[in-house]
């Protein structure tokens, strides 16, 4: 399916409804990404080491892998906003619990619900978003939508690991409750309710996974979410490597801010330069973590890497949304769900393999394993462009 479009006048984006989402979507990111930030001081709470605090990052994302397909699945006839309300509720309960438990497997299964929560709620937001909207601006739709996870990374968990610090990590999912009911009554009161899936067009999900193009994305999705999250879950134990580790919030504030330039050039050109803003991406993600190799005792250079790391990811959640809703039609929701699957598959992979890795060999392991992961996600964006898949999400106009 082409990406591209006769010339219309552009209407006016419903900048409320989407930035309701983009606050669910700063909830749902906030909520996985805090512990990475909190590592040590989560770890002393509950009596485990940092790589068993590390494991709550992968047990949210193995809720949401286990979930979204099936959850999507069977609600795809129920109204939207409802389910999306659902959903924001589900990240108020199990944050409540996480702030107020002293036991780690409470708080493991506080962050599976959470997890499963976010894997409905990512389901919805790209097809929602681009439902507002004439298709021309299908892009930018999502783009706006999904501007809550770089915020989250810009000012969330940095403000969330400040807090963390001067007044306990369970003040910081304390926080991350009452952020669920904001975000739950701005979109009761903000965005439109929309008719669920009509049973004669619901298509199964094996017929959706051989439409052309949603195997490429989904590969992608895992080697660059993978890299990714084996270096952001064990942030804090790599930057002490680096002589950093009173710098952690400086440093996430540094990924964060980049993360939002990011999204800012994709809202801009995604309707146009899908496949060379994912080229890029995955490039500059390359050469920040080549420079990471050489940057211990280097703080500066370690700054200037994490904000080449921020600038290539900030786009990459929309930029790969976009794509397989591309691809995946009259689909989305449940395309959305493998997505979602592929995507959370990665982060416990990252949680797990990283957690490997630094037990075993160390920080400095991490950055080979980035490159070895890299290296496959563009090995795939070569081969959709020497096919020319232009329904592989990754291709120009």
């Amino acid at each position: 399916m082409s990406l591209s479009s006769s010339p219309v006048a552009p209407v006016p984006l419903p900048l409320g409804p989407l930035l309701a989402m983009a606050m669910a979507g700063f909830v749902t990111i906030l909520t996985e990404a805090l512990p990475a930030g909190l590592l040590p001081q989560l770890a002393a709470g509950l009596g485990v080491s940092q790589a068993w605090a590390g494991q709550t990052v992968t047990v949210y994302a193995v809720g949401s892998l286990v979930a979204a397909i099936p959850l999507t699945a069977a609600t795809q006839g129920w109204r939207r906003r409802p389910l999306l309300l659902a959903a924001i509720a589900g990240f108020f309960v199990a944050n409540t619990v996480t702030a107020l438990s002293g036991s780690y497997v409470l708080t493991l299964i506080a962050r599976g619900v959470a997890g499963v929560s976010a894997g409905l709620l990512w389901a919805l937001l790209a097809g929602y978003a681009a439902r507002l909207v004439p298709p021309s601006q299908a892009g930018r739709a999502i783009a706006v939508a999904m501007l809550g996870a770089p915020v989250a990374m810009a000012l969330g968990v940095p403000a969330g690991t400040f807090l963390g610090g001067w007044l306990g990590w369970r003040a910081s999912f304390g926080v991350m409750s009452l952020l669920a009911l904001v975000a739950a009554a701005w979109v009761w009161l903000q965005v439109p309710d929309f008719a669920g899936q009509p049973s004669g067009r619901r298509r199964p999900l094996v017929q959706v996974a051989r439409l052309p193009g949603i195997a490429p994305v989904l590969w992608l999705v895992l080697m660059f979410v993978l890299a990714h999250n084996i270096l952001y879950t064990y942030i804090a134990p790599f930057l002490a490597s680096a002589g950093l580790l009173d710098s952690t919030d400086r440093v996430l504030l540094v990924f964060g801010l980049a993360s939002l330039a990011g999204i800012g050039v994709v809202g801009v050109w995604i309707d146009r330069h899908l496949r060379l803003l994912t080229l890029a991406a995955t490039l500059l993600f390359g050469l920040a973590a080549l420079l990471l190799a050489t940057a211990v005792g280097k703080p500066a250079l370690v700054y200037l890497a994490v904000a080449l790391w921020g600038l290539a990811f900030g786009g990459v959640p929309t930029l790969l949304q976009t794509a397989l809703a591309h691809a995946a039609g009259d689909a989305v929701d449940v395309a959305q769900s493998m997505l979602v699957t592929t995507w959370n598959t990665a982060i416990a992979g990252g949680g797990l393999i990283g957690g490997l890795l630094l037990d075993r060999l160390g920080p400095g392991s991490f950055v080979p394993a980035l490159l070895l992961l890299l290296a496959l996600a563009l090995a795939v964006q070569g081969w959709t462009r020497r096919s020319g898949s232009r329904a592989s999400g990754v291709a120009t106009p």
